[in-house]
């Protein structure tokens, strides 16, 4: 895998800021309010879907990208009309094969997602990894921890407990099955954590879910 170089997220802000301005005449692309970072966790992704990806799966991991997806304080955009193009250069896809372990996964985000963001494919996978570096994992959903069982609010508090400014109003946990199986975070433009009512009311509502351990 590619050594990455370091990343200049003042250089990709600045790219953000024109795509923005460019919005005005084509809302489609880069016209949002902000961003939720939607954070997979592997091990429920692997013992749950249908068909899961063996890349991803041949190893233990905890939590992984799922998207970086551009938000309206109500609903979202998706599969946005774009002057970039709809299919993923490879170059990218291996490129960020350490963030994104399916790159089948990766080409649905760029064209759901990544197309709304009004951002040259490079510099949009540049700020999910940027967001992904602006997140601290608790060291309790570590891809070393146990199963165990704990209620949304408080795999909620971990989070909040580990990122200063990140509180329980600015994210949601996601369930599937009765497991643990996304935490989405939002973030403003720049990645600073912020409210987002919409997705802190979309969340698991159950007392209590299972964190299955990493295998």
């Amino acid at each position: 895998m590619p050594r990455r170089a370091a990343i200049n997220l003042r250089t990709i802000l600045a790219a953000f800021a024109l795509a923005s301005g460019a919005a005005q005449a084509q809302p489609a692309a880069g016209d949002f309010d902000f961003f939720v970072l939607s954070l997979s966790w592997s091990p429920t992704y692997c013992a749950t879907d249908d068909d899961p990806d063996e890349d991803q799966c041949a190893e233990p991991r905890g939590f992984v990208a799922h998207g970086l997806w551009p938000q309206f304080e109500r609903g979202y955009p998706e599969f946005c009309t774009s002057a970039q193009p709809r299919w993923l250069a490879q170059d990218i896809i291996d490129d960020n094969s350490d963030i994104f372990p399916n790159g089948g996964l990766a080409i649905h985000q760029w064209r759901k997602h990544g197309m709304c963001a009004g951002l040259p494919q490079a510099a949009y996978f540049d700020l999910i990894r940027a967001a992904l570096e602006a997140v601290t994992v608790p060291t309790a959903l570590t891809p070393g921890s146990t199963d165990r069982r704990a209620s949304p609010a408080t795999i909620e508090e971990l989070f909040a407990s580990a990122n200063k400014g990140l509180s329980a109003t600015g994210m949601s946990v996601q369930c599937r099955r009765g497991l643990m199986a996304e935490v989405r975070i939002c973030l403003t433009k720049d990645l600073a954590f912020r409210r987002c009512e919409e997705v802190d009311a979309d969340r698991c509502t159950g007392s209590e879910i299972a964190v299955p351990s990493a295998r």
